[in-house]
């Protein structure tokens, strides 16, 4: 067995399509309407559909989906150009900070509310790697 991929619910599959491919620049591999596939294996599905499919229905709530139990991770070589082109244009919830164990990350909500780190690359389990200045 092998962990593929998290397949967050989204309410607008258009508006949250447009979102990854123009903010994060995500570029679709696989688009079939109600779910989409990433170049990077991050996937979203359309709420009500995924919700009918798993549990033969689907809620009438519009509430986000986003619920503050949930962190997607992406990484980029250049964490501060990043910030530059996306923090402008997304509600933040917090500019780039160094972590406790030496990573610089910035986090901020796509638009059903789930929240969003991307941080410069790691070596997981080798925070030594990282400057403390």
């Amino acid at each position: 067995m092998r962990f593929v991929n998290p397949i967050p619910f989204v309410r607008d599959i258009g508006r949250s399509k447009a979102f990854y491919q123009d903010i994060l620049g995500l570029r679709v591999l696989e688009d079939f309407g109600s779910f989409v596939l990433f170049e990077t294996g991050f996937a979203i599905h359309e709420g009500q559909s995924l919700e009918q499919t798993v549990w033969r229905e689907a809620t009438t709530s519009q509430e986000p989906y986003g619920q503050r139990n949930l962190l997607l991770y992406f990484e980029h070589e250049d964490v501060d150009a990043a910030f530059a082109e996306i923090g402008p244009r997304v509600k933040l919830i917090h500019p780039v900070e160094r972590q406790a164990w030496g990573q610089r990350v910035f986090r901020f909500y796509d638009p059903d509310g789930h929240a969003i780190e991307i941080g410069e690359p790691q070596n997981p389990g080798c925070p030594e790697n990282f400057d403390n200045s």
